[in-house]
């Protein structure tokens, strides 16, 4: 049988893991800096099957603007290069021996406020996901009450206690967009 211990603890947990989410998001969008999570996303083809570049090269940064990619195998710069300029970054790989260097071109005004927008949005979506864990765990605990299993009194304290951790992690996500815009506008 749950408690409303149990659910707001249930409810805490997955407004955790949506934030968890929304950071990794975040990671991926690009700001004036590299960063080897950028290229999380890029698939290379090895021995047959799509395979993230993470699993088959080294990345590391060399400078503030350049990745560095050193595969694990020889034959696979070619394929590595491929798959990162046909993946939708806009990167231009460079091979200089052994090592793919991936520098990150300067970006313009105009994708700075698109890159801005794209975040803002994100934000909002993870800010929904949080909104509908609280909508659930509220509909649980008026489940509860329906079933006689607590009182209204413990359901009015369970609604203010899951809407204190719903606020706490609307403003840890608001704080992390702000953060984000800072690093994008930051020339």
């Amino acid at each position: 049988m749950t408690t409303i211990a149990d659910i707001k603890k249930n409810a805490e947990g997955r407004m955790d893991q949506s934030i968890a989410a929304f950071q990794n998001n975040l990671a991926k969008i690009r700001t004036g800096r590299a960063n080897p999570a950028l290229l999380d996303s890029v698939q290379v083809e090895y021995y047959g099957s799509q395979v993230p570049l993470s699993q088959v090269a080294n990345l590391s940064l060399l400078d503030a603007r350049t990745i560095g990619v050193q595969p694990w195998e020889k034959g696979l710069s070619a394929k590595i290069e491929k798959a990162i300029r046909d993946s939708d970054l806009g990167l231009n790989p460079a091979s200089v021996g052994d090592l793919i260097r991936v520098p990150l071109p300067p970006m313009s005004e105009e994708r700075r406020k698109e890159l801005t927008r794209l975040v803002r949005s994100e934000g909002e979506n993870a800010k929904i996901a949080v909104r509908n864990l609280r909508r659930d765990a509220n509909d649980a605990v008026k489940k509860l009450v329906k079933d006689k299993l607590a009182s209204e009194d413990d359901q009015k304290r369970a609604e203010a206690d899951v809407q204190k951790v719903t606020d706490r992690h609307v403003a840890t996500i608001d704080s992390l967009v702000a953060a984000k815009e800072q690093d994008i506008l930051a020339v």
